[in-house]
Order: structure tokens, then C-alpha cells, then sequence
């Protein structure tokens, strides 16, 4: 099974879809801590419903970047997180914490990356940007998170038709249904060992068995 840790800002829908998803075992694992940046955020009462291990740990706890990194970092590590889980998380990780979880952190972005990526480019820009680049196709991908914004090596895709009449608040909509689910599909086939994630820094592998996830 696998460990997650959730990066998270707000309401905190995708976190429910993937905690709903450990708890029926779809995915074979658990959610070690939900962590974010907005004290406010219903994604905390979320996470406290589900009896969860949560914290709020923003630029009012550390206002240092670096100190707040290292504070994500550790937290991350201390709750046992194997993976770490950005749903809906408005802030670039830091480099700690992306190096102790070097190609183990993962995104789901709302259009078929390469195109439609990086930095600005979330929400309803994407699908504005789909639009007015007259694709026909669009999508979710899930990827790896790295220092470059969108980046990182695809795990997932899935596609969704972008119709004639579509605007972007319709095809945000249609985008939303299949992202939820291809990032649940593809959690549960990380914990299932049907996806291996590429190796580490320093030659390690990093399969997605059991033991080297949790």
C-alpha cells in the first residue's frame, strides 16, 4: 500500500475524491497528513471529518520560504508520507521538500501537457487557452512535479471532445469529471504496482510495490 500526503489550498474536492478512494479500497494505501496553506480552507474540516492528520503551515506560520519548505518537508516525513499528492495546492513546492521526494510527487493538471502548461497556467486560463488555440481535443494529465512548472514525466492521460459550442467555463466542467477520476485511477494503480514511477536521483529505483511507496 501506499502513504500520501496532501498538498492542498482549498475546498479540497480532489482530496475528498482520493480520501473516499483509500477508505473503500480502490486505492491500497492511506493519507498520512492533509497540509495546507490556507487556515480557512473546508479541505481541514475535511480531513477532520475523515479523522485525518492535518496542518496549516503557510507564510503566517513561517514567513521565511526556505523555513517554510523545510516545514513541509518535515512534516511530510515525520507523518510517513511515501508520496506526496498536490490537489489544488496555489503555492510552488520548495526545493527540500521536492528533493527528499524526488519523482514522488504528483500533480494532476486540467489539459493534455506538453501543451497548456506552466506557470499562470491553472484554473480556468487553461481552458481558455484550449479555446482559443481551436483544439478539438483536451483533457487531465496526471505527472511528476519537478522544478519546472509542468514539466515533469506524464504518468496518465485522459481526453475529453472539446465541442463547437464549448466556452471554457463548459469545458472546465467536462475536464473536471475525468481529471477526479484519472488521478484516482491512476493512485490506485501506483498502489497496485501497474505503474512504476522513474528512478531517483542517485540511480535509486522507485518502483510503486509495497514498502517502497509507504
Amino acid at each position: 500500500m501506499i502513504s500520501i500526503g496532501i498538498l492542498t489550498s482549498h475546498a479540497g474536492t480532489t482530496a475528498q475524491a482520493v480520501i473516499d478512494a483509500c477508505r473503500d479500497g480502490r486505492i491500497s494505501g492511506r493519507i498520512s497528513v492533509v497540509i495546507s496553506n490556507n487556515s480557512d480552507a473546508e479541505v481541514l474540516r475535511r480531513a477532520e471529518a475523515a479523522g485525518l492528520p492535518r496542518r496549516h503551515l503557510s507564510r503566517q506560520t513561517h514567513q521565511e520560504p526556505r523555513l517554510l519548505d523545510e516545514a513541509i518537508r518535515d512534516e511530510l516525513a515525520a507523518r510517513g508520507a511515501g508520496v506526496v499528492l498536490l490537489a489544488g495546492y496555489m503555492r510552488k513546492i520548495g526545493p527540500q521538500t521536492l528533493t527528499t521526494y524526488d519523482h514522488r510527487v504528483i500533480n494532476v493538471h486540467p489539459a493534455l501537457l506538453p501543451g497548456h502548461g506552466g506557470q499562470g497556467m491553472y484554473g480556468r486560463a487553461v481552458h481558455e487557452a484550449v479555446i482559443k488555440a481551436g483544439e478539438r481535443v483536451s483533457g487531465a494529465t496526471v505527472h511528476l512535479v519537478t522544478e519546472n512548472y509542468d514539466e515533469g514525466p506524464v504518468l496518465a492521460r485522459r481526453e475529453v471532445t472539446v465541442d463547437p459550442g464549448d466556452d471554457a467555463a463548459s469545458l472546465e466542467a467536462k475536464v473536471r469529471i475525468v481529471e477526479r477520476a484519472l488521478l484516482v485511477d491512476t493512485l490506485a494503480a501506483l498502489s497496485r504496482g501497474e505503474i512504476s514511477l522513474p528512478a531517483r536521483a542517485g540511480g535509486q529505483a522507485n518502483s510503486a510495490g509495497a514498502g517502497q511507496l509507504s
